[in-house]
């Protein structure tokens, strides 16, 4: 046991020397996990797009449809960056890309609200920009239907009924929404969570999958062995040691800097956030020693690593539900770590839910690992006798 420790370190110590001789390993994981978390971090530090600029044609050009501008101009979401009575220079504004919605007055707006003849409003976004046309359409909705609740209301008012018959005829149902686990609507809370530990899932991968396909190419692979005393276990142990324990620093302290600094919802339990982030790491550096032992050559390797890291955030499940893809991709997203990572993420960060959730995705995690008993032999094979193409 203490040769087999001894070897370990051994081996560490060579892998720690080839680090530093080439400061592409430095770089592409602490170095891009540092510009990444800051340009997230940065991009949505207000949490929610805020003055989305729209436009709008105002063909009544009276004092109601003025207020109106100016109470839409007054909200958080949007901005009115042009009014204009011509809808061609609308049109022309958003083809530039200068407002994401319009808003159209129509022609005696203010004459057909006096005399009760329901007038039409009419909205346009361009939903090539998904999250921009979305908040200003939301908000346009928002002060049209205030708009048409108040005028119902002062007219009510004129006929002398009481303020609570009132909103039972404007508002019969009323609504009361929950945005639970984020109810500040905040984009960061459930997209920077995920997006940045799925960053971390892809560095390990294709790292883990150089540092060994490397080895390979460089056709060192025997003398790695022979450091490890010829033993694969240790020889993988020691040359992973380095890598994991930056990985799970990087991991660690994303988290800390998310849950802690910006204080980021945590309705579970902190703890079991941390252990997540570590088992997301030794479960990506699993799937990178099965991709390097199925196809034991660095180009093949990393063209099918990167596919399949880049799958990952498509089929982890927060940017599109799993329960509505088709049934080979719902099969598929088993094999993604970072679908598990996911859904430990919202039991624990953002509903608090049982510890069974939670249960489960971390043994999918651990299960990773037994993937490497499929390949071992032919990996161990591959670094013996160096008999696979070399580029």
């Amino acid at each position: 046991m203490k040769q087999i420790f001894l070897n370990i370190w051994k081996v560490t110590q060579r892998e720690i020397s080839r680090m530093l001789i080439r400061p592409l390993y430095l770089f592409a994981s602490i170095g891009v996990m540092g510009l990444c978390t800051f340009f997230f971090l940065s991009i949505m530090k207000r949490g929610a797009p805020e003055r989305m600029p729209v436009a709008v044609v105002d063909k009544d050009q009276t004092s109601i449809s003025r207020r109106l501008c100016h109470e839409t101009n007054a909200t958080q979401s949007v901005e009115i960056v042009l009014i204009t009575s011509n809808y061609a220079d609308a049109r022309l504004a958003m083809q530039r890309g200068e407002v994401f919605g319009i808003l159209e007055i129509p022609e005696g707006f203010y004459a057909d609200i006096v005399s009760m003849k329901r007038p039409t409003l009419h909205f346009y976004v361009n939903n090539a920009y998904t999250v921009g046309a979305n908040t200003a359409y939301k908000q346009l909705l928002t002060m049209c239907n205030l708009t048409s609740g108040a005028f119902q209301r002062e007219v009510l008012r004129k006929k002398g009924l009481p303020d609570y018959l009132i909103m039972e005829r404007i508002q019969p149902v009323a609504i009361s929404s929950h945005l639970i686990g984020n109810p500040w609507g905040n984009y960061g809370i459930y997209l920077v969570s995920t997006i940045l530990p799925g960053i971390l899932a892809i560095i390990v991968l294709m790292l883990t999958i150089f540092a060994i396909g490397f080895e390979l190419k460089m056709q060192t692979s025997r003398e790695w062995l022979e450091t490890a005393g010829g033993n694969f276990t240790v020889a993988l142990i020691g040359k992973l040691l380095p890598y994991t324990l930056i990985y799970i620093v990087l991991g660690i302290g994303c988290n800390v800097i998310l849950f802690r600094f910006l204080h980021f919802p945590v309705a579970g339990s902190s703890l079991r956030m941390m252990l997540a982030i570590v088992l997301l790491v030794f479960a990506m550096e699993s799937m990178a020693i099965t991709l390097i032992g199925a196809l034991p050559t660095l180009r093949d390797a990393i063209s099918i690593g990167a596919l399949y890291g880049m799958l990952g955030f498509s089929l982890s499940g927060f940017t599109y539900p799993v329960m509505n893809m088709l049934p080979v991709f719902k099969a598929w997203t088993w094999l993604i770590p970072l679908r598990h990572y996911y859904k430990i993420y919202v039991n624990e960060a953002l509903m608090n839910g049982p510890i069974e959730n939670t249960i489960i995705p971390m043994l999918s995690l651990v299960a990773f690992s037994l993937f490497i008993l499929l390949v071992s032999r032919r990996l161990h094979n591959a670094l013996i006798y160096n008999n696979y193409p070399l580029k």
